[in-house]
């Protein structure tokens, strides 16, 4: 995804410069509902910063799009998976 229009001039997002989606049509990574997210997907694949891209999809809350190859609802499965294992480190 583009991340141009949205960046801010903090260097602690240098890592968009190095995405596979650099100029792909942001309209990929946001499919209607029920569409298929299998091309955006392919697009994160290979990408070198995916992990970046998916925690900080994770830190601020992305509701929407394929962020770091993962849907909204993968991210929702992987944001419930590492709140029950801070659970149960913390309940040890």
């Amino acid at each position: 995804m583009d991340f141009r229009a949205n960046r801010s001039s903090s260097s602690d997002h240098a890592w968009q410069d190095e995405a596979n989606c650099l100029g792909v049509d942001p309209d990929l990574f946001f499919p209607e509902r029920g569409a298929s997210t299998r091309k955006a997907k392919e697009v994160c694949r290979g990408c070198v910063v995916k992990n970046d891209c998916l925690e900080y999809a994770l830190e601020n809350g992305e509701k929407f799009g394929i962020w770091g190859g993962l849907s909204e609802r993968e991210r929702r499965r992987l944001r419930r998976q590492r709140a029950q294992g801070t659970r149960n480190i913390a309940s040890a």
